[in-house]
């Protein structure tokens, strides 16, 4: 598949939105009625890495981030599968969602439908569409795609990874649930924004998208420069950290992330790049703090909301 592939139409989806466009969107507001924790411009959601380190298991996460005010949240794929494995059932994991108010925005998965090796990539694929299904039945439309089975050692093209993340796509035509292909700044090949901005429209796949991350914008050195380059209807979903000022890029890890606000993040004008003008963006916090997982996970639930509330205040 060469670049001559995508179309003009197809490039200007990832593309800068035209002023028409724009002009249109505030005209006609948004008509939708959003949850409480939303505003015409934001939705606010919580990864379950947050309060992953507490061990409460699917249900313990969902009972706390729905006491802490949320309506959405992201789930990982291992822990609903440890609650399925336990005897129950995904309408009964449907059934919890819906009585505790919750919405699934996304949901982390890892399967290698990137590597190389074919007999591994066979049975990712397979992992992924059995995913998908249960997904789907819990009212999912997203799933995130990362280059989960790959390293920086790893000798593998752009042009090959698009085709890959096709053979994904379309996967995901049966269920309806979309993999985000998510950008990990550690990873040089999808380590930025302008990298994975290339796979996605190379895919040729009209429901592409890609998944960023405060911290993955930092770690893998995108210019917030050439950012609005980018139409903000390629990305869906946000998530939501931060990083002190005493750690460079070169040694920051995950395990360094902090509230989005606490730390000397960009963050407003990242978000004011990326705000949309027909939906809400999802901002949903993710981080695998020792110190927080240390706390009360309803206490940090809480404290998540709020974090975001006051970072997207006059965004």
């Amino acid at each position: 598949m060469s670049s001559n592939d995508i179309s003009r139409r197809k490039a200007l989806q990832f593309l800068g939105a035209s002023a028409g466009t724009i002009a249109v969107g505030k005209a006609m507001g948004n008509p939708l009625n959003f949850p409480a924790s939303a505003t015409p411009d934001f939705i606010y959601c919580i990864n379950m890495a947050t309060i992953r380190g507490h061990k409460l298991g699917f249900v313990k996460e969902l009972e706390t981030v729905s006491k802490a005010g949320f309506t959405s949240v992201e789930i990982w794929m291992d822990t609903l599968q440890e609650y399925l494995a336990s005897g129950h059932s995904i309408k009964d994991a449907k059934k919890l969602l819906d009585d505790l108010g919750l919405t699934v925005q996304d949901a982390i998965c890892f399967s290698e439908w990137i590597v190389d090796d074919n007999t591994t990539r066979k049975k990712a694929l397979e992992q992924a569409k059995m995913e998908m299904g249960l997904l789907a039945q819990l009212g999912c439309r997203r799933m995130a795609a990362p280059g989960k089975g790959i390293s920086n050692d790893t000798k593998i093209s752009l042009d090959v990874i698009a085709e890959r993340y096709r053979t994904l796509l379309d996967l995901s035509d049966a269920s309806g649930v979309i993999p985000h292909l998510e950008m990990w700044g550690f990873l040089k090949i999808l380590g930025n924004v302008s990298n994975v901005l290339y796979v996605a429209m190379q895919s040729g796949h009209p429901k592409a998208k890609i998944l960023l991350d405060i911290f993955h914008l930092y770690k893998g050195d995108t210019s917030l420069d050439t950012l609005p380059l980018m139409n903000p209807t390629a990305v869906e979903i946000l998530h939501m950290n931060d990083y002190p000022s005493t750690l460079s890029q070169a040694v920051i890890t995950d395990a360094d992330r902090i509230y989005p606000g606490d730390g000397v993040a960009p963050i407003k004008r990242i978000l004011q790049i990326l705000k949309k003008t027909d939906q809400p963006l999802v901002l949903s916090t993710e981080v695998f703090n020792k110190n927080y997982y240390a706390q009360d996970a309803l206490l940090v639930s809480q404290t998540a909301l709020a974090k975001m509330k006051q970072v997207t205040e006059g965004v």
